[in-house]
């Protein structure tokens, strides 16, 4: 199994480009099942999950090919079998991101349910709900979401109790092809929904109101091919933002979108950093130890859950006290525990962590990986500390975070992969 072992102490300098977003890609991925043609999807992250994503449709008959760029030509026009088997699923809670379209498209699905990082509860029923609500007929049988729409799936109104990203992509994707109005209310607004509706919107999709908490879409007969582009990630984004931060660093990362990073660029700044924002992107430069920052996570345009631990990290050197509360997920601070072991002074009540900053610094020690954005809160924890860290179980970051070591080492980390 991989590791990674950091040697901490280094700056952070240099330039990056940002990769394309794994939370968009994923259901622009899923969109192409809607399609009786070929769709080009461009700036594709190389990660586990899209691998995953991939290998989903290709056991359905979608055809494929990757060029170098990572620019993927899909041809969903043979589809025949609309089955996500559980050996696929069973690693990433996004594969449920198939079953709108199938439904849409196919009239019938089987999906198994889902897996991925073990972060709280993410329930399946709001997905199932709302395709009920578009006239599915669902049945839960031995592991599997079985539904089916004898007739297609018609217009309705869904009405979301909590917001939910993958939910309302689910349910946009199914009205698109749907009889009919589908009015989506308490609709998520990340970017990356808006980064879908673009790309259904370029296929020939009548979608309004992305970006708010109410979206209606009018069903079309069929979609038309084409040539996407998918946003940058902005997770990825703010993830080696924070590391310059707490390394001392002077990093310019490129592709980058301001617009959706306000939240986490502002908290940056509290902490003391210097950003700059011009057409190239973004230049941040950090040179003394950081601010407390106290956050509160919540759905976008907030503070975004995803960036919840790497706050955690940078709050743990920083020069005084903080508060960091967890309102999404009711399982996020499984990180917590590791960053203790290496010097954090850090204290869980209920869904809020206090930490203490210690400005001495923190200790190399062996740690593991507990999900995807945990594990990245360990590196950035690793790149600050006195020592050799070893962070262990990396495949989670590997289903996020684009060959994470290579990057950061081109900005002068000392970073080795080692498989154990």
């Amino acid at each position: 199994m991989d590791k990674l072992l950091i040697s901490g102490g280094r700056s952070l300098e240099g330039s990056l480009r940002a990769s394309g977003a794994k939370n968009s890609a994923l259901p622009i991925l899923a969109s192409s099942i809607l399609l009786k043609d070929k769709m080009t999807i461009r700036n594709i992250p190389h990660l586990n999950d899209i691998t995953t994503m991939i290998e989903l449709l290709s056991s359905m008959g979608a055809e494929m090919t990757v060029d170098e760029n990572m620019d993927l030509e899909i041809n969903s026009s043979n589809l025949e079998n609309p089955l996500a088997r559980y050996e696929l699923v069973k690693t990433m809670r996004a594969s449920i991101l198939v079953l709108g379209p199938l439904l849409s498209r196919y009239h019938e699905a089987e999906v198994a349910l889902p897996g991925g990082c073990a972060i709280g509860s993410r329930p399946v029923n709001l997905h199932i709900d709302c395709m009920r609500q578009l006239g599915a007929e669902i049945d839960i049988v031995d592991g599997y979401i079985k539904a089916k729409a004898k007739d297609g799936l018609k217009g309705g109104n869904i009405n979301f109790s909590n917001v939910t990203v993958t939910g309302t992509e689910n349910a946009i994707m199914a009205g698109v092809l749907a009889k009919g109005t589908t009015t989506i209310s308490n609709a998520a607004k990340e970017p990356e929904v808006v980064d879908l509706v673009a790309c259904l919107r370029k296929m020939g999709a009548k979608i309004f109101g992305e970006g708010t908490d109410r979206i209606e879409i009018n069903g079309v007969n069929a979609l038309e091919p084409c040539d996407y582009s998918v946003m940058a990630d902005r997770i990825e984004i703010g993830t080696y933002l924070t590391a310059v931060t707490m390394t001392k660093g002077n990093v310019s990362i490129k592709c980058s979108l301001p617009s959706v990073l306000e939240t986490i660029l502002d908290k940056l700044k509290i902490a003391g950093a210097n950003i700059q924002i011009d057409e190239e992107g973004i230049n941040l430069e950090m040179d003394k130890i950081p601010n407390p920052v106290n956050i509160s996570t919540a759905p976008f345009p907030l503070f975004p859950t995803d960036m919840q631990a790497q706050f955690i990290a940078l709050n743990s050197i920083s020069k005084g006290k903080s508060k960091v509360i967890e309102n999404v997920f009711e399982n996020r601070f499984m990180h917590v525990q590791e960053l203790i072991r290496m010097g954090g002074n850090i204290r869980l009540e209920g869904n809020t962590a206090y930490i203490e900053g210690n400005t001495k610094g923190l200790i190399a020690a062996p740690v593991m990986a507990t999900d995807l954005r945990a594990s990245a809160s360990l590196v950035l924890a690793g790149l600050v500390a006195k020592g050799q860290t070893k962070v262990d179980r990396i495949y989670h970051i590997d289903r996020g975070y684009e060959r994470i070591e290579e990057k950061l080492n081109l900005l002068g980390a000392n970073i080795e992969r080692v498989s154990e």
